[in-house]
């Protein structure tokens, strides 16, 4: 039987970054994964190939909507060869699964293809090609989530499917029925509205993208009703049915009224749940709670006292870069050192375009926290970047505290909001006033220079460009 001091079950983002900073700590790693892909969900049907179909879609758009402004001509009408364009998603898919491989194999860490389940605390079976043992001194639990569903709802994952199913689809859909408001929801409707699909919106809530800030939720439902998504608030979904070739959803009003949408395809987006199954974490004496998801203290550690968990079966977000950061805690914890993470300072993105991102309190927190604000906001359309690339929708919106004007929170919806709000992030880890960011230098032009005039908008009540 093979001993190690780690292993790790589950290889994606949570799961393969322990590893390897385990491995790089000098500690004896094993990791178990159930697919032949390393990766887990981010990699294989998650982040990456929603990704790559949003960038290929955003060319296309591109193409058949803005080239001729530009002084683009192209002969001839521009089409979407939808089976080229999902080949292309699964090369980078692959290459990117490759790449993870090759972090195994380079920092020594052994690889076991099956499902991980606990014999005792320090013994794990692997269900494979063949039945294998394996001592671990430690384990850490990365095992993912899968989608949730609505309990009516019947995924035949043909006509009426989740998010794995609208990353391979063999055709455009017509009408794509979509139930779920959220980042997923959204950015996977987003690529097939720019492909021609009509994209219908059917949230429970009463706004999209509901967990974050309420002026990114107002701004973004403007922006897609603008390329003419419709979005229907405040329904609560009471049937999905299908019929031949079509889906028919019936869902519930504010007013009490039953409203039937009928489309080709109906996607279920409503989130995600902890994923265990297989695992028999009873047997290790592991808690899992009335919601699946795992039991941690403030070390990730669970009720079994060498056995750690991370990423989406533990509470909090359900993000990648979140899981990553609580595998390089929990290694580093192993080894001795003492590192810290700051839930409220792990960014979280919409990839949609425009993108949306955000960091921090919203302005709905601070005031049911009773905390005293101040705001300082700018629009994108006052950028030159902006104009000069076309991409005029959102804002960037800055919250401080109105005494100290430390910042407490940092909102955008806009080109490269993805990658702006690590900006923010920096200065929030360095307790950064909105002064210190108004004083900087930022390059022109650019759209990081939105940043800098909320800061000022926030420190001196007034930007520079508006």
């Amino acid at each position: 039987m093979n001993t190690y001091d780690v292993a790790i079950i589950g290889s994606g983002p949570g799961g393969y970054v322990a590893a390897i900073r385990c491995a790089q700590l000098g500690m004896k790693t094993a990791i178990i994964e159930k697919y032949a892909t390393l990766g887990g969900t981010c990699l294989n049907v998650g982040c990456i190939p929603s990704k790559a179909l949003l960038d290929s879609s955003h060319h296309y758009e591109h193409a058949i909507k803005h080239f001729e402004e530009h002084g683009i001509e192209i002969p001839g009408e521009v089409k979407v060869n939808l089976e080229k364009m999902i080949a292309r998603k699964q090369a980078v898919v692959s290459q990117t699964c490759d790449g993870i491989s090759y972090l195994m194999n380079k920092n020594k860490i052994d690889v076991y293809q099956g499902v991980g389940a606990f014999k005792d605390a320090t013994h794990i079976t692997i269900s494979g090609d063949k039945k294998t043992e394996i001592e671990a001194k430690n384990t850490i639990i990365a095992t993912g989530s899968k989608p949730s569903n609505l309990p009516f709802i019947k995924l035949d994952k043909e006509r009426i499917i989740t998010s794995t199913e609208a990353l391979k689809l063999k055709e455009i859909p017509k009408h794509l029925i979509v139930i779920g408001g959220g980042v997923i929801g959204l950015e996977l409707g987003q690529v097939y509205k720019r492909l021609g699909a009509e994209v219908t919106v059917i949230e429970f809530m009463d706004r999209i993208v509901a967990g974050m800030d309420g002026a990114l939720s107002k701004e973004l439902t403007k922006v897609l009703k603008k390329q003419k998504f419709k979005i229907n608030t405040s329904h609560k979904v009471t049937s999905v049915e299908r019929k031949g070739e079509n889906v028919i959803v019936k869902a519930e009003n504010k007013k009490g009224e039953i409203v039937t949408f009928e489309g080709d395809y109906c996607l279920v987006a409503v989130g995600r749940r902890p994923y265990t199954d297989g695992l028999n974490a009873k047997a290790a004496g592991v808690n899992i709670d009335e919601r699946g998801k795992i039991e941690v203290n403030q070390h990730l550690q669970t009720s079994a006292s060498n056995i750690y968990a991370i990423g989406d079966v533990v509470k909090g977000a359900m993000l990648a870069h979140k899981a990553s950061e609580e595998g390089v805690l929990v290694a580093e914890s192993l080894s001795g050192q003492k590192p810290h993470i700051d839930y409220n300072l792990i960014p979280g993105v919409v990839y949609t375009w425009p993108e949306v991102a955000a960091v921090g309190k919203t302005e709905e927190q601070l005031k049911e926290a009773g905390v005293a604000y101040k705001v300082g906001k700018f629009p994108m359309r006052a950028l030159g970047r902006s104009r000069a690339s076309m991409d005029l929708d959102g804002f960037v919106k800055i919250l401080a505290d109105k005494n100290t004007d430390e910042i407490l929170g940092v909102h955008m919806i806009g080109a490269r909001a993805a990658d702006m709000i690590a900006e923010a992030v920096v200065a929030m880890e360095y307790r950064a006033s909105a002064e210190d960011i108004s004083r900087m230098s930022h390059a022109h032009p650019t759209f990081t220079e939105a940043l800098k005039e909320a800061a000022l908008a926030a420190t001196d009540n007034i930007a520079l460009h508006v």
